[in-house]
């Protein structure tokens, strides 16, 4: 079977994303937030919807089809030039920069842009680990009632940025299997191991997992309380399952006069299961 080294340099777009208020509100809500504070403006998180309305012409390319028996979304980078309008119409395109094999594995690098007649909104780079095998698989661990839900914390409020090497807030998510569900809508990443169990199955998992970018703009909101997110930086580490209780801490890495660097982690059950670091400004 040919590699995916023949696909570096291709270009999938440019794919028009209409930034209207519903959506805007429906994405807030998926993600925890209130869409009410985003009555003007698009959440910086919001290009998470944005990488899928073009990441799916790639995973979909027959050529890529074979490599995605196993599919982990590994790492992504966001950086921000300025706030996103509702009302604006995005061109998104996205294109494949590298790709380099390890055995079986495959590592993609997948860049992003998105633009408006307004100007550069976005860029972005996603790192996929693909194969044509599934992954060892793990103990079958069921799967919870679809709306059990942990403890989280919907406070939005601004706060003050601490000193350097001190710690953040912390912040409680975690979703329920229906979250997964109205997630999977608002994004349109409808990537059956968040969402059937058979499928995580035959993916190698223990059951379904909740998306990495649910997971990331839960670490976003988070930053946003420190100030505006210019860009951010996440390792995602290992899944979370629906209706375990996560918590989001951090602490402050640099402070400036243009604002401050955050490192984050979410983490459940003692384990850290993403890593980011997120730049902010006043």
């Amino acid at each position: 079977m040919p590699g995916l080294d023949g696909l570096v340099g291709t270009t999938y777009g440019p794919f028009p994303v209409s930034v209207t208020g519903e959506r805007v509100a429906a994405f807030a809500a998926a993600v925890g937030d209130d869409p009410s504070r985003w009555s003007s403006d698009a959440p910086p998180m919001f290009a998470n919807a944005v990488l899928f309305s073009a990441a799916p012409a790639f995973l979909d390319d027959e050529a890529v089809v074979p490599f995605t028996r196993s599919l982990i979304h590994s790492e992504q980078s966001f950086d921000w030039s300025r706030r996103l309008r509702i009302g604006e119409t995005l061109d998104v395109t996205g294109t494949v920069e590298a790709t380099r094999a390890r055995g079986l594995l495959n590592l993609v690098t997948f860049s992003l842009v998105a633009a408006s007649d307004r100007g550069p909104w976005l860029t972005g780079s996603s790192v996929f680990l693909m194969s044509t095998e599934s992954a060892a698989g793990a103990e079958d661990a069921g799967e919870p009632a679809a709306d059990i839900r942990p403890l989280f914390d919907f406070d939005g409020g601004t706060l003050v940025l601490p000193a350097k090497g001190e710690p953040l807030s912390e912040s409680r998510c975690g979703a329920s299997r229906s979250d997964l569900m109205r997630y999977a809508a608002a994004s349109e990443d409808w990537n059956p191991i968040h969402l059937d169990h058979d499928a995580a199955r035959a993916a190698g998992l223990g059951g379904v997992i909740v998306h990495g970018l649910l997971m990331a703009a839960w670490m976003g909101r988070l930053a946003m309380r420190y100030g505006t997110l210019e860009s951010m930086r996440l390792r995602f580490r290992s899944p979370l399952r629906p209706a375990v209780p996560a918590v989001v801490t951090g602490s402050v890495a640099v402070t400036g006069e243009t604002g401050a660097d955050l490192d984050l982690v979410l983490s459940a059950q003692d384990q850290r299961l993403v890593t980011a670091g997120a730049s902010v400004t006043p």
